[in-house]
C-alpha cells in the first residue's frame, strides 16, 4: 500500500502521519525503491511504496521544469523566468543556487548512494539526469501513440490501450505548480492530448460496444467542452445508432445555435456532413451490429434498432 509523505525543503527527512494523526519523522533512507515522477495532476515523487510531495512552490516549479526539459540543459536565465517571472529578486542567482541545493539533496536521498535522479550543474545551467527514473507523461504519450497505431487494424486493442493511458490521468497537469511559460505551454499541450485521446476512445467505444453506454459520457463532455465539435459529432452518431435520431438532430441544432449566437460562425464541414448522413440514413451510419448490437428498451434481445421512417428533419446549415 502506498503511503503519502511530505518532504519539507527545510529538513532532510520525510514525514508521514501515523493512523492516530500525529506526524512521525521518518528518514528518507527508509524509502528506497524505484523512483518515478508524476506530472499528470499534482506533482509527486514515488519512491518505493511511498508518495512524496515537495513543500514550497519554487521547489515544485524547479523540479517540474527540469522534468519537462527531458534531459536538456536549462540556462539559468530561463530558470529565473520560470521561478520568479518578470520580477526576479536582486539576489536571484544566490536564490536559484539555494533551491538547486535543496532539490539536489532531496533527490540524492531518494535512492541508494550513486543511484537515482541526479541534478547536474553545467557551465550554462542545470540538467536533470533521470538515471533510470520514469516520468508519467512519457508513458502516457507512448500509450496514446501505440493505441492510435492500432485503431484501424485492432480497434479492441486500441480501445484498451486508450483506457490504460487515460487511467493514469489524475487531473490537470502540474496543477500545484506555479506555471511559468514553459510549464504553462506543456500543461496546455498535455490537456489537449488527453481530450483528443478521450475522444478517440469514445469513438472506438461507439463502434465496438453498445453506443447507449457512451451517450452519458458524451453529454457530460459536451457541457464541459461546448466548442469541441468532434464531441458533438460523436454524440450525434451515438444517439443515431441508439435509435434516437430526433435527439441526434436536436444535438446538432443546439450546437449550431450556440456557435451562431455566441461566436457568429457556422458548424464545421465535418459536423454538417454528419448531419447530412443522419438525415439521409447513410447505410454505413448504422455501424456493425455484431460489434455493439444497440437495442431499444423493451425490445427482444435480437431486435436491432431501426430509426422509424419520417423522422423529423433538421434544417441544414
Amino acid at each position: 500500500m502506498l503511503q503519502r509523505v511530505d518532504f519539507d525543503e527545510r529538513s532532510a527527512a520525510f514525514s508521514h502521519r501515523s493512523p492516530d494523526g500525529y506526524a512521525n519523522p521518518t528518514k528518507i533512507q527508509e524509502s528506497k525503491g524505484a523512483i518515478s515522477f508524476r506530472l499528470l495532476g499534482p506533482l509527486e515523487i514515488r519512491a518505493g511504496d511511498r508518495v512524496a510531495t515537495l513543500a514550497g512552490d519554487r521547489q515544485r516549479t524547479l523540479l517540474a521544469v527540469l522534468l519537462i526539459a527531458g534531459g536538456r540543459v536549462l540556462p539559468v536565465e530561463q530558470l529565473y523566468g520560470e521561478l520568479w517571472g518578470e520580477t526576479p529578486p536582486p539576489t536571484v542567482g544566490n536564490s536559484l543556487q539555494a533551491h538547486v541545493y535543496r532539490l539536489r539533496r532531496t533527490l540524492q536521498q531518494l535512492g541508494d548512494p550513486g543511484t537515482g535522479p541526479q541534478l547536474v550543474t553545467r557551465p550554462s545551467g542545470y540538467v536533470l539526469d533521470l538515471n533510470g527514473a520514469t516520468v508519467d507523461t512519457g508513458a502516457f504519450l507512448r500509450s496514446i501513440a501505440r493505441a492510435r497505431a492500432h485503431m484501424h487494424d485492432d480497434p479492441v486493442l486500441a480501445h484498451a490501450l486508450f483506457e490504460d493511458a487515460l487511467a493514469g490521468w489524475q487531473g490537470d497537469p502540474l496543477q500545484d505548480v506555479v506555471q511559468g511559460p514553459m510549464c504553462r505551454s506543456v500543461a496546455l499541450q498535455l490537456k489537449e492530448e488527453y481530450l483528443t485521446a478521450l475522444e478517440d476512445r469514445l469513438s472506438l467505444g461507439i463502434d465496438i460496444a453498445d453506443p447507449v453506454r457512451i451517450i452519458g459520457e458524451l453529454k457530460r463532455m459536451s457541457v464541459a467542452h461546448p466548442w469541441r465539435e468532434r464531441i458533438t459529432e460523436l454524440l450525434m452518431l451515438a444517439l443515431y445508432r441508439a435509435g434516437r435520431q430526433a435527439e441526434a438532430l436536436e444535438t446538432y441544432n443546439s450546437a449550431r445555435r450556440r456557435l451562431v449566437d455566441e461566436l457568429g460562425i457556422e458548424p464545421s464541414v465535418q459536423l454538417r456532413q454528419r448531419l447530412r448522413e443522419i438525415l439521409n440514413q447513410v447505410p454505413g451510419m448504422r455501424g456493425h451490429p455484431a460489434a455493439h448490437g444497440s437495442r431499444m428498451p423493451g425490445t427482444d434481445s435480437d431486435q436491432l434498432v431501426v430509426p422509424p421512417p419520417g423522422m423529423m428533419r433538421a434544417k441544414p446549415a
